[in-house]
Parts: C-alpha cells; sequence; structure tokens
C-alpha cells in the first residue's frame, strides 16, 4: 500500500514536510519526531521504505490500565526506551473506563501483527478473571510478559513489585515512629496485589504491635483506587482512630490526605499517610509523600529484555521475578503525638462540710 503523507501526518501530529524528511531519510528531525513518524507508518500498515526497514524489527504492544494514575506513563515511558535499541516499537494501548476493553486491544494489536505484547496489571493481575485469554496468546505462539500480578498456570514471565515486603516497610516505618494504630488503605481484594499488600500488613502489624488479629481486619479497608477511594477509606478509619495509614496507591495516599484536612486534622501532625509507587512529582506535593517506591526502571527494562528474548528464540525461565521495593521518607510521616494525659478530678466529699456556727 503507498503511504499518503496527509495520513501519516495526522496520526503522527506532524507537519507532511516533516513526514517528508523522514522517508527520505533526511537529517534536522528530532529523534522523538522521527519515532513519531515510523509509528505512524506501522500503526497504519504502510510498508517502511527500504532505507528506513533496517531499523524496525517490527511491532510490540504494550497495555497499560489507564494513564491517570502517574505510575503508569512512567512504565510506558521506559518500556518504550528500552525497546529503542531492539529496533522494536511500540503501540500504546491505553484502557479506560467504559471504553476499549483488554481483550478488544489484543485483537488490534493481532491485526497489526506485533512480535509480542507487554500487559502492565492487567486482568492477569485480576483473580476473578479468566486466564485462559492468555493460554490463547502463547498458542498462536506469540510471546507476552506480565507486570505487576501473577497467574499461576501461564507459561510466561511474570516481573512484579514485592508487594508484600512494600506494606511491611510501610508498618514498620510507621512503628519506629511511634505509631501502633495503623490502617491500611488498598483497593479491591480480587487483585493479586492487594492480597499481597494484605498479608503483609497483618504479618508486620501481628509481629510489630500489640493490635489483636480480628481488630486488623477493622483497620483495613479496600476500596476503589485513586484519590476518591483513598479519601473515602481514610474517612472511616480516621474515625476509628487510626494514627497512621498505610496506602495502597501515591493517589489513595493524597485522598487520604484530603480526608484529614476536612476533618481539621493536620498530616504528619495527626495523622501519618504513606503512600505506594513514588509516582512522579510525589517529591513536590504538601506535604511531600513519604511512599513506597516501585523500582519501575528495572522492572520495565527486566521485561523488555524477557519479550525480546522470547521473540528472538530464547525463551525466559516462566516464573515470577520479584523486586524489591524502597522506602522513601518525606514529610507526610512524623513521631506520633503522645497521648493527652487524662484530666485530674478533684475529689468529691462522701459528706457534706459542718458550717461552722
Amino acid at each position: 500500500m503507498r503511504a499518503r503523507l496527509s495520513d501519516i501526518a495526522q496520526q503522527a501530529e506532524v507537519s507532511e514536510a516533516t513526514v517528508s524528511r523522514v522517508l527520505n531519510d533526511r537529517p534536522g528531525v528530532a529523534p522523538e519526531t522521527r519515532q513519531a513518524v515510523l509509528t505512524a507508518l506501522d500503526v497504519l500498515g504502510y510498508e517502511r521504505p527500504a532505507r528506513l526497514r533496517k531499523r524496525s524489527a517490527g511491532l510490540v504492544g504494550l497495555v497499560v490500565p489507564e494513564l491517570d494514575n502517574p505510575i503508569f506513563p512512567a512504565f510506558a515511558q521506559i518500556i518504550e526506551s528500552a525497546l529503542a535499541p531492539t529496533g522494536y516499537t511500540p503501540v500504546l494501548c491505553t484502557q479506560t473506563p467504559g471504553g476499549v476493553r483488554e481483550d478488544e486491544y489484543v485483537e488490534m494489536l493481532l491485526d497489526r501483527q506485533v512480535s509480542g505484547i507487554v500487559f502492565v496489571s492487567g486482568l492477569h493481575a485480576d483473580t476473578a478473571a479468566d486466564h485462559d485469554r492468555y493460554r490463547t496468546l502463547l498458542a498462536r505462539p506469540l510471546p507476552i510478559v506480565m507486570i505487576n500480578g501473577y497467574a499461576p498456570g501461564i507459561p510466561a514471565p511474570f516481573v512484579s513489585c514485592d508487594d508484600r515486603e512494600s506494606a511491611e516497610l510501610a508498618v514498620a516505618h510507621l512503628v519506629a515512629l511511634g505509631h501502633r494504630r495503623i490502617g491500611l488503605i488498598t483497593g479491591p481484594d480480587r487483585f493479586v496485589p492487594v492480597q499481597r499488600k494484605v498479608a503483609g500488613y497483618k504479618a508486620a502489624m501481628g509481629r510489630l504491635t500489640d493490635i489483636p488479629s480480628d481488630e486488623l481486619t477493622e483497620l483495613t479497608e479496600l476500596s476503589l483506587f485513586g484519590v476518591e477511594g483513598g479519601e473515602a477509606a481514610a474517612g472511616r478509619l480516621i474515625e476509628r482512630g487510626v494514627t497512621g495509614l498505610v496506602c495502597g496507591s501515591d493517589l489513595m495516599a493524597l485522598g487520604a490526605i484530603r480526608a484529614a484536612r476536612q476533618r481539621g486534622l493536620s498530616v504528619p501532625g495527626d495523622i501519618s499517610v504513606v503512600g505506594y509507587d513514588d509516582s512522579p512529582l510525589m517529591a513536590f506535593t504538601d506535604p511531600p509523600l513519604t511512599t513506597v517506591r516501585q523500582p519501575v526502571a528495572a522492572m520495565a527494562v527486566a521485561a523488555v529484555r524477557a519479550l525480546v528474548d522470547e521473540i528472538n528464540g530464547h525463551p525466559s525461565p516462566n516464573s515470577e521475578y520479584l523486586f524489591r521495593p524502597e522506602l522513601v521518607v518525606r514529610g507526610s510521616t512524623a513521631v506520633t503525638r503522645p497521648a493527652d494525659p487524662p484530666k485530674r478530678q478533684r475529689p468529691t466529699p462522701s459528706s457534706p462540710l459542718p458550717i461552722p456556727a
């Protein structure tokens, strides 16, 4: 099919003159712009000019849940950078509520004859989802790699942050600051990372505090991921007297801070809050957010290496690779305030004092 400059320019969001310079391999085009034009060629199904074909090994699908949470654009950016030296071009597929579903994106990617797919926090992390969809892809055969989430029985590489350890790190940090009544806020329990965070939280609380195990259930709030979910869950836990909050994402932590302030409480003066992810800009929030950092760069590079090895016929072991999180202490956590001492009551006499005559 003969490429039309106008179609390519519209897809790449550049001028037709820029498209012409790229197709004729002329200088004066920024590398990211050149890559955008080449990606547009691939996405539209046009054949690259012979002089440019050697620069592309093909397309790779990249499926992420959404871009509202800044951790997912961070994964996408590093995956794209890691793919560039291999010659593969990523095709980003972003899911939104009520929008295109993961399976629909996969069908679109298969129509584009992608060489492999990277799934970030996809349905593989959902224990309620049917995982046969991934076995079908592997049977084609199509190399796939999963990030954050694990599904047993799928012969593919999995790359995850150690969610259990992340919760333990957060609890240990708050306990070291004197907190004992610590709550956990995270997402729906059907997701593997959520289950692991809950397990880590309960294990650390059982080891480091004297709070009974049955009471830990009351201190655990499962909500929707995002600012609004964090705010609602934090409000309920604040009413139960927590002084520290461990959150399943940075956005949930920001919602928790909002809930505290709406009740006239200060962070970290009255309540300490710990997030998870270390998303971009969390160092610049008010207060700067203490959080548990996912090693996004290391995880993304490992996922790309595993996928490219699979594509090239050198499969990685079909197991889960766990990466260690890192506690990043900033301004949203502090030493807990000591409880106010009970007020001394003046003794009440048992009988009225005599009145002098």
